[in-house]
């Protein structure tokens, strides 16, 4: 019997990690082939090739996003976008919304944008209880008139799903700059503390 049980769990260790993984490819696999639910009906590639190939709206996203990065990248490009935020901006509603999430989309990946850029420890939620956070910058606007001291804008994410989390701003005395890098820290994070990052 504890033959079985040492095989049973040495099949678990190789067969669990395998299926998550698959199973996380094939649902990122399935978002981005519903994101082209953007595309015109006649423009789908469904429609075009006359059968459904996974993974084929994975290829056409990536090849969009590069186009539309190239083509953004010349003089007439950033002519084009800087013209069409500026339409975007003057229609209400769309303009709070659109400003909103182009400011996060250029910190998180602009080159020059330093969001996510350092991991921290932190006492959350309460003294002497510590997490993993990331700095995402300092307070501004009319917040940093009635923060006393230096400051710092941390995220605070969730375990294991890091997509959700608190936004908090600690005094910068109170955070602990970790020698380890954002992906580490992440990793460190989604596994519930199981995989801890090498010491240097």
């Amino acid at each position: 019997m504890s033959a079985l049980r040492k095989w049973f769990v040495s099949g678990l260790l190789v067969i669990v990690p395998v299926a998550i993984t698959i199973g996380v490819l094939q649902w990122l696999i399935g978002l981005l082939d519903r994101t082209l639910l953007i595309l015109p009906e006649a423009w789908q590639p469904d429609r075009l090739i006359g059968v459904h190939i996974p993974g084929f709206g994975v290829l056409l996203t990536l090849a969009i996003v590069l186009a539309a990065g190239a083509a953004a990248s010349n003089f007439a490009g950033k002519k084009l976008v800087h013209w069409g935020d500026r339409l975007v901006s003057r229609i209400p509603v769309v303009r709070s919304i659109y400003s909103s999430v182009k400011q996060v989309s250029d910190t998180l990946f602009s080159e020059t944008g330093n969001a996510f850029r350092t991991a921290v420890l932190v006492q959350w939620p309460r003294t002497d209880v510590w997490t993993i956070g990331f700095v995402t910058g300092t307070p501004g606007g009319d917040v940093a008139n009635y923060l006393v001291g230096e400051y710092l804008s941390v995220y605070v994410p969730t375990t294991p799903n890091p997509t959700g989390g608190y936004f908090v701003m600690l005094r910068k005395s109170d955070c602990v700059e970790l020698k380890m890098s954002v992906d580490e820290a992440l990793k460190y994070v989604i596994s519930m503390g199981v995989v801890a990052p090498r010491l240097n």
